[in-house]
C-alpha cells in the first residue's frame, strides 16, 4: 500500500457470495473458501495492492438471497494472509458490534500472521437490521462517530503498548487496559474509512490513511479530493490516500462487453434484492427521473453503485486513467466472477496500465 504505484488497484467484496454483483447468472461468484485462496493468489502474483471486504450478517434477498452467505473479515484476513506474499488484506469491523479490546487482539493475530500486512476497515454505522441481530440500536448518525473516535482511541493506545490504562469515555469505560503483542515491525495496520456525511469525512480524515470516497459520484472527485487533502493536513495528516470503487466488466471487444453487462445487470438483475439496496442506500428516489432510477438500477445490479467500466483493455484502461487523473490514488474493484475475469485483467489490463506510466511491474 506504500508502493510508488500513480493507481493502485483491490479487489473489493469477495468474502460474499455473489461478491458485489446482484444477478441471477449461473456464473455469479461462489465465496467459498478455495475460490477466495486461488482469487487472492492471483491478485498477489499481479501485484494488486490490497483486498477489502465487506462486513454482511445477512442478505438481501430475492431467489438467489443476495450474499446471504459472508466470512466473518478478520478470520478470513488472516486465513488470505497465510495464503499470499505481498498483498494487503483488510478486515472490516462494524465499531459497535465488537468490543475494542477484543478488535485489537484479533487486529495484531492477523497482523502478526501477514508479517505486518493487515488493514483495518473501520465501519460506524450501516444497516440496522444488521444491528437489531446483536440487539444493538444504531447511534444517531453523528454519534456514531463519537463512539468510533473512541473505539479507534483505545484500540491504537493497546497497540502503541502503553503501561495499563483506564479510559472513561462516553461509550467506553474500561479499567487497566493491556494487550499484545505490538504490531508486526513496529507500525500499525493501515486504516480504511468511508465516511461521506460531514461527521463522517471528519471522523476519516482525521483516523485513516485511506479514504474511501463516494462511487455514485466519482466523477465529482476532481472537486472533493483537494478537500479531502486539506482537511487532513488540519489533522497533519500529509499521505492520505483517496480510493473509490468501481465494477469491471471487459471483454476482447467493447461490444461484447456491453452485451455481457446487459445479460447480467439488466436481463438477470436479481431485483428484489436491488429494490433493498437502492432504499438502504439511496433512500426516496421520487426525485430521480425513469433514466437515472435504470441506471441506478443497473449500478446496484454491476456492484453496490460503482462507477461502470465496461469495454476492451483500451477501454477499461482509458476509463482507470480517466480515474487516476481525477486524482484518485487507488480503486476497489470487483468482478461477477473474480476468478475466471480476473486473468484478463491481469494480462490486457494492467499491462496498458504500466505503459500509461500509472503502474510498474511488480
Amino acid at each position: 500500500m506504500h508502493n510508488r504505484n500513480r493507481l493502485k488497484l483491490g479487489l473489493f467484496g469477495m468474502n460474499l457470495s455473489h461478491g458485489l454483483s446482484a444477478t441471477r447468472v449461473p456464473e455469479r461468484w461462489d465465496a467459498s473458501w478455495d475460490h477466495n485462496v486461488a482469487a487472492a493468489q492471483i491478485a498477489d502474483e499481479a501485484g494488486i495492492e490490497c483486498l477489502v471486504p465487506v462486513g454482511r450478517w445477512r442478505g438481501y434477498g430475492g431467489e438467489t438471497n443476495y450474499e446471504q452467505d459472508s466470512f466473518e473479515t478478520i478470520v478470513w484476513a488472516a486465513g488470505l494472509l497465510a495464503h499470499t506474499q505481498r498483498i494487503t488484506v483488510f478486515g472490516t469491523v462494524h465499531v459497535p458490534l465488537i468490543h475494542p479490546v477484543l478488535a485489537a487482539k484479533q487486529c495484531m493475530t492477523a497482523d502478526h500472521i501477514g508479517h505486518g500486512r493487515f488493514g483495518l476497515n473501520v465501519v460506524c454505522g450501516w444497516n440496522p437490521s444488521e444491528f437489531g441481530m446483536f440487539g444493538h440500536t444504531q447511534d444517531p448518525h453523528d454519534s456514531r462517530y463519537e463512539r468510533g473516535q473512541e473505539w479507534l482511541e483505545i484500540i491504537t493506545r493497546i497497540w502503541d503498548r502503553e503501561a495499563p490504562f483506564d479510559y472513561h469515555g462516553r461509550f467506553y469505560d474500561l479499567h487497566d487496559v493491556l494487550g499484545a503483542p505490538a504490531p508486526w515491525g513496529g507500525r500499525r495496520p493501515i486504516i480504511m474509512n468511508a465516511g461521506s456525511s460531514p461527521a463522517g469525512l471528519r471522523f476519516a480524515v482525521r483516523n485513516a490513511e485511506l479514504m474511501f470516497d463516494q462511487p455514485g459520484l466519482i466523477a465529482e472527485g476532481r472537486k472533493r479530493i483537494p478537500e479531502i487533502r486539506r482537511m487532513a493536513r488540519e489533522y497533519g495528516r500529509e499521505n492520505i490516500q483517496v480510493f473509490s470503487h468501481a465494477y469491471v466488466v471487459c471483454r476482447p471487444t467493447r461490444r461484447e462487453a456491453e452485451e455481457y453487462l446487459h445479460y447480467f445487470a439488466v436481463e438477470n438483475a436479481e431485483n428484489e434484492a436491488i429494490d433493498r439496496l437502492v432504499s438502504l442506500a439511496l433512500g426516496n428516489t421520487q426525485s430521480m427521473n425513469p433514466e437515472q432510477l435504470k441506471s441506478a438500477r443497473r449500478r446496484f445490479a454491476g456492484g453496490y453503485f460503482g462507477e461502470e467500466i465496461v469495454g476492451s483493455p483500451d477501454d477499461v484502461a482509458g476509463k482507470l486513467k480517466w480515474i487516476s487523473e481525477l486524482g484518485f490514488d487507488g480503486l476497489g474493484i470487483n468482478f461477477v466472477n473474480f476468478v475466471d475475469e480476473l486473468p484478463f485483467f491481469r494480462d490486457e489490463v494492467i499491462p496498458r496500465l504500466e505503459k500509461m506510466g500509472l503502474r510498474e511491474r511488480p
